[in-house]
This record gives C-alpha cells, sequence and structure tokens, in this order.
C-alpha cells in the first residue's frame, strides 16, 4: 500500500514523496480515508506514529476543493497544547501544503500578537493554534471562527491534564454546529471518553497503539544511583558511549537550568527549553538539537511534549515523572519509525515507589544496572521529592505512582506558562505561510 492509493491528490503525493515517504504507517492507513469521507473521527496514537500527517493530509485535499475564507474567518482549526507542537504542525501544513494555494498560520503566546492579528486579517484556510491565544484574540475579534469546517483537536488529552478544558469550551462555543471534528489522543481515558460523546457524532474509531504501552524498539535500562552522584554518573554515560542526540528529562524547570549548565562546563554541549525560557530560545535549541549541533537537550515534560525528532537515539529520565503514564511518552521519543532507541533512567532511593508504580503500568520489570564507581550508598533513606511546582511530596505517591495530575487534582485550571504567556504579557505568534 502506498500514498497514491489512499485518494490523495496529485499535489498532496508530490510533496509527500518530496519528504521522502513512500509508505503510508498504520495510522495514516485508516485516518486519511476516515477524514476523506467528511465524518468525525476519534483515533489513539502515540507521538511518533505520523498522526500529523493523518490529518493534515485528507484536511488539506477537503479544504482545497472548496472555496476561500472571507477576512478573518478560518476554515480548519487545529488546537494544540504547546507552543513546540503547534510549530511543529505548521510546518507540516506548509510542507504538504506547498502545492495548493491554500494559507496557513500558526499562533501562540509568548511572543506579540500582531503579526498574527495581521496574518488574520485576510482570512485562513488552516489556523494552528493553542487555546489561550486563540481565545485572546477571538475575545478582542480579530479572529472569526463562525465558519469552521475543521476542528482537529491534537493530542487532546494533554490538553485536558493542562487544564485547558474551559477554553475549549469557550472555544467550540464559537463554532458552528455543522463541521467536521477530528480529536487524536495518546490514550482512551475515560476524560477523552467523555468529551468525544459530547464532541464527536458517530465518529469512526481508531486506535493503533495500546494504551500504556512501551515501544518494543526501545532498549529500557535503570541505574540505581544516589542522588547526588546523578550528574557525574549521566555525564560519564554520555561521555563513555558517546552518546549524541540524548533528550534528558527533570521534573523543574530550575533543575533543567542547572543541569544544562552543569552538562556545558563538563565540555558536553546542552541547553535547557521550559516555560520559562522565551519562544526564540527554545527555537534555536530545538533547531540546534535537530541538526546535531547540541549534543544534549534538558526538558520539562510539557516542554517536550510534542517534540518530533527523526532517530532520536537516546532518552533519559534524569528524574523519573511523578505521573507514570508521562514515562512512556518520554521514552516514546525514540525507538520511532522502525529505528532502535535506549530509554535510561537514573533512580535514586527517593524513587523507589515510583519506579514501582511504571513497571506496574508497563507491565514489565526494567531491568537493573548499577555503573562501577557510582554505587548507591545502601543506607541512604528517602527524601521527599519536588514536584516541579515548588511543593514536595513522598516519592511513592498514591499506588507508587505520585501525586495525580494537576489538571485533574486541583480541577481543570487554565493552561500554564510552559504554552502561555502571562495574562498580562499581551502577544504571541509564528509567521504566515503560504501552505
Amino acid at each position: 500500500m502506498t500514498f497514491s492509493n489512499l485518494g490523495l491528490r496529485a499535489e498532496l503525493l508530490r510533496a509527500v514523496e518530496a519528504q521522502g515517504y513512500t509508505t503510508p504507517t498504520p495510522i495514516q492507513l485508516k485516518a486519511i480515508p476516515a477524514v476523506l469521507k467528511g465524518g468525525d473521527l476519534l483515533a489513539s496514537a502515540q507521538t511518533g506514529t505520523g498522526k500529523t500527517a493523518g490529518f493534515t493530509l485528507p484536511m488539506l485535499q477537503r479544504l482545497a476543493e472548496g472555496p476561500r475564507p472571507a477576512k478573518r474567518q478560518v476554515r480548519a482549526l487545529v488546537l494544540t497544547p504547546t507552543r513546540e507542537l503547534a510549530a511543529q504542525v505548521g510546518e507540516s501544513v506548509a510542507d504538504y501544503g506547498r502545492h495548493l494555494t491554500l494559507k496557513s498560520h500558526v499562533i501562540f503566546g509568548g511572543v506579540g500578537q500582531q503579526p498574527q492579528v495581521d496574518a488574520i486579517r485576510a482570512g485562513l484556510d488552516v489556523l494552528v493554534a493553542t487555546p489561550g491565544r486563540l481565545l485572546d484574540l477571538h475575545q478582542q475579534k480579530h479572529v472569526d471562527l463562525s465558519k469552521v469546517e475543521i476542528l482537529v483537536l491534537d493530542e487532546a488529552d494533554r490538553m485536558l491534564d493542562m487544564g485547558f478544558i474551559h477554553d475549549i469550551k469557550k472555544i467550540l462555543r464559537a463554532l458552528p454546529e455543522k463541521r467536521q471534528n477530528l480529536l487524536f489522543s495518546a490514550t482512551f481515558s475515560n476524560e477523552i471518553q467523555a468529551l468525544a460523546g459530547k464532541l464527536l457524532d458517530d465518529p469512526a474509531m481508531i486506535e493503533v497503539a495500546r494504551r500504556n504501552t512501551t515501544a518494543e524498539l526501545v532498549d529500557q535500562a535503570i541505574y540505581r544511583v544516589d542522588r547526588e552522584k546523578k550528574r557525574e554518573l549521566l555525564a560519564h554515560l554520555i561521555t563513555r558511549h558517546d552518546w549524541q542526540q540524548v533528550l534528558v528529562f527533570t521534573r523543574t524547570k530550575h533543575g533543567a537550568n542547572r543541569l544544562a549548565e552543569q552538562l556545558s562546563k563538563q565540555d558536553i554541549p546542552a541547553m535547557a527549553i521550559h516555560g520559562n525560557k522565551s519562544q526564540t530560545a527554545r527555537t534555536k535549541a530545538l533547531a540546534a538539537f535537530k541538526t546535531g549541533d547540541l549534543q544534549v537537550l534538558v526538558a520539562t515534560d510539557i516542554a517536550a511534549r510534542g517534540l518530533d525528532i527523526e532517530e532520536l537515539p537516546h532518552v533519559v529520565n534524569f528524574e523519573l515523572p511523578n505521573v507514570a503514564e508521562d514515562y512512556v511518552h518520554r521514552i516514546g521519543r525514540t525507538g520511532r519509525a522502525g529505528s532502535e532507541g535506549k530509554a535510561v533512567s537514573l533512580v535514586c532511593v527517593d524513587e523507589h515507589g515510583l519506579l514501582k508504580g511504571i513497571e506496574r503500568l508497563i507491565k514489565r520489570d526494567l531491568e537493573k544496572h548499577i555503573e562501577p564507581g557510582f554505587e548507591p550508598d545502601p543506607n541512604a533513606r528517602p527524601e521527599p521529592i519536588e514536584n516541579g511546582r515548588g511543593k514536595r511530596s513522598g516519592g511513592g505517591g498514591r499506588n507508587g505512582q505520585g501525586q495525580r495530575r494537576q489538571g485533574q487534582a486541583s480541577g481543570q485550571r487554565r493552561g500554564t506558562d510552559e504554552n502561555r504567556a502571562p495574562r498580562r504579557r499581551r502577544g504571541g505568534g509564528a509567521g504566515s505561510r503560504q501552505a
């Protein structure tokens, strides 16, 4: 089966070929025909399965066959949880639509809004947006959502986790009742099923990845180490094995900054990305990492959500996540598209409870190692774990899986500063693209 068998226009097939793709992934095989039919879709697929092309290609085809938008109107709206994912989806729309006469644009918080306002003024075929910035511009009457034909919620589970449910509901009220709805999520959680029940009309259902499973091509390993020796062990492993393109996860923004600075002092090029970094700094770090000029990228979970880096060889959990499901998302960034990958977790005594929760979730015991010269103190006692919000909690948490997600525990809060500038700082945006 090739892309030419899926009923796509010649212009789209040329663009797909230019990207170097010949065979559709499982999600693309199922999603493209379903979206072309015009009905609603509920799809479960992990990041890295090709889901973006799975909705972008048929969306562009349907838009190419319709009328152009009027001033400030949007024909297709793609909502994403983070700036980075919005930018990447925007790139895909531009790349796949390069031979069509459709206009697209990407908007998010953290940068000046005027370029976004200017781009929307003439009307857009595709608008990719984070919920907060879109609401800001809609409330200022800079964008008209009353003619949206296609709505895509990408990584809907993460948007709910980050507390965007109220923003999403407000956006839905601004949309026309008759439209095509496409909902993509890493899991079919109870919350996602509840949202789908209210949003979707007799949807086609696609599930290409079992819930909470880890990639088969990822070699997973645990290194037991004292908390004070983690940085030295990480530097040792990177240097000894000559690891290149290493994505390292920390729990906190401060921890990401500190680790990147310490690695750089040891002649290991490293930079951090998180919500307190400017968009320019984040884009620069990600670009350098993708090209191989930057050896180590240190990231928080939310900042790294949606990062799409082909054949990423190494993911390191410098600290285990407080929520076991996030472990699956983290290591899913490697071992993609048939390539093998390695996921290493540095685990101290504080995190034994978190590790047990992860092993219960993925239904397997992970291989444990002790690196000579970094043996953990058998008499070490656990200390409370900082949860990324300046608070500390016990390492085991409920059922050994740490604290509940804040978006659920504190009741659907608005999204965090990982994706959205503070309300007093108006502004946002990425440049217009001729799709």
